[in-house]
Formats: structure tokens, sequence, C-alpha cells
């Protein structure tokens, strides 16, 4: 029991970016983490051109 664990050095350094790193940095890195995330979601749901195009056309009723 007289070692650190893995887990007390994680401590530690979380500890040592809060107070040196400060908070705003901290806050502005997840900011941009969610971002990127949000933007990423939206590509996804984005359809390329070519299958809207295609869509449109088949939906339009021949009379």
């Amino acid at each position: 029991m007289g070692g650190l664990s893995i887990w007390h050095w994680v401590i530690a350094a979380v500890v040592a970016l809060l107070l040196f790193g400060g908070g705003g940095k901290i806050s502005s890195m997840m900011g941009d983490a969610a971002k990127g995330i949000k933007a990423f979601k939206d590509g996804l749901k984005d359809e390329p051109e070519d299958d809207k195009k295609a869509k449109k056309v088949e939906e339009e009723p021949k009379a």
C-alpha cells in the first residue's frame, strides 16, 4: 500500500491541469469537441445531391 496507483496519478494530473491550464481552456476544448461532434452528425444526416434529385424525379406524378 506504499505505492501510488494509476488512479492517484490520474487525479493528480487532472488537478494540475485545472490549476495550471485554467478552466477557460478546458471549457473551450469541450465546446470545440461538441461542435465537431455536431458537425459530424449533421454530415451523416445530409443526403448526397444525386440521391435528392433521383427521389424528386421519382415522386413527380405522371399524368
